[in-house]
């Protein structure tokens, strides 16, 4: 079932408190930095941005516009924690018709990421953000108001092909307190995978 449209620029995000599946990665467990980000078993909003602002991004295991993604999202991952930007990824795809998706296969992508790996199980925050596809970005600023909703580029399948970067120039817009350009696209993907 396909969501509405859900919240947009402008719109106040909507909080959440979900399961951190960075946390299970085995290398995360075993260290002991009080400021390992990975740490956290679950994830609120408020952790997510903090005072700066942050980017939510829906994604998952198997989708081929997320993996052909995979090194831009890293590079724009590391963009935001080097200027005080959260960064995390929310998987909500049906993990029973869609196993690839479910927790134990997020724990094993997870150790791959750089960024916490959080799991809506129910799918109620997808349905609450209205997201369609996979990957779609939310950028929310330190007031916890969303000013950009859409994809990474206009090329998530092939780098080279990409001429715009909407998701970043938002960032960098944002981190500057200057006027967004554009701040809704529509996201380009596979469709979120969604509970009959």
């Amino acid at each position: 079932m396909p969501s509405a449209r859900g919240l947009e620029p402008g719109d106040t995000a909507a909080d959440f408190k979900l399961r951190n599946a960075r946390s299970f990665v085995m290398d995360e467990i075993d260290s002991n930095s009080s400021k390992n980000p990975f740490k956290p078993v679950h994830m609120t909003l408020e952790q997510t941005i903090g005072e700066t602002g942050g980017v939510i991004m829906f994604t998952c295991n198997h989708c081929p516009y997320v993996v052909a993604s995979e090194e831009r999202i890293e590079s724009i991952a590391s963009f935001c924690r080097e200027n005080g930007l959260g960064f995390v990824g929310i998987n909500s795809n049906d993990s029973i018709v869609y196993s690839s998706d479910n927790w134990d296969n997020m724990i094993i992508r997870a150790g791959e990421m750089s960024y916490p790996y959080l799991h809506d199980f129910d799918q109620t925050i997808a349905h609450a953000y209205g997201a369609e596809r996979t990957p779609e970005f939310y950028l929310i600023d330190g007031k916890g108001i969303i000013v950009y909703r859409g994809r990474l580029d206009d090329s998530p399948r092939d780098p080279t092909k990409a001429t715009t970067s909407e998701l970043l120039d938002a960032i960098n817009s944002t981190l500057s307190n200057s006027p967004i350009g554009v701040n809704r696209t529509d996201p380009i993907g596979c469709s979120v995978k969604w509970k009959e």
